[in-house]
């Protein structure tokens, strides 16, 4: 199954719009009517939506991601990535939900600077 990707708040919601152009099927907070949750509750609802969530917020995510696995408390996976210019976000991401699976992704933790 492809990957299903949720955006936190603090992504640029024209990375959306690029990513759907090339097939990736992308939900964002705004249109989830979540801004302004705590991360925990907007990573809980990647989880209840069956999203990878993808973020800027390297370091709280990174910290949630191991709480979850200390806790046997699984999630459909985390991307995380530095503020970068929107081509290269575009040009990661894309090689990324085109090369891993939404299965492969559960529990996962992954640096989008990985994905060059």
């Amino acid at each position: 199954m492809k990957i299903r990707l949720y955006l936190d708040e603090d992504v640029d919601v024209a990375l959306a719009s690029a990513l759907r152009q090339r097939g990736i099927d992308v939900l964002t907070t705004q249109e989830a009517g979540k801004r302004q949750q705590t991360d925990d509750a907007q990573l809980e609802y990647a989880v209840q939506a069956g999203r990878v969530f993808f973020t800027h917020n390297r370091g709280d995510f990174a910290r949630l991601h191991g709480q979850r696995v200390q806790e046997d408390r699984p999630h459909a996976g985390v991307i995380v990535s530095d503020q970068l210019p929107l081509r290269i976000l575009l040009r990661r991401l894309s090689r990324l939900c085109f090369s891993l699976t939404q299965e492969e992704m559960m529990g996962r933790l992954e640096f989008l600077g990985g994905w060059r």
